[in-house]
């Protein structure tokens, strides 16, 4: 049981001395990055998506 209080206690000292936390603006910079490359990346998979989508009707269509 002592370990445990332990490992408490001294996360708790590591999260309060130790961890260097950002500053707000480099938190509003990160979250402003992080939003933009998410929707880059839900556009690439609408494109491939829709794409895939086309093709497969095309390719359905030629064998009605």
């Amino acid at each position: 049981m002592n370990k445990i209080s332990a490992y408490f206690k001294d996360s708790y000292q590591e999260l309060t001395e130790r961890v260097t936390w950002p500053t707000w603006l480099q938190l509003q910079q990160s979250t402003l990055i992080v939003l933009i490359a998410t929707v880059f990346i839900t556009g690439i998979v609408w494109i491939m998506d829709f794409s895939s989508n086309q093709l497969l009707k095309l390719i359905y269509g030629l064998f009605k």
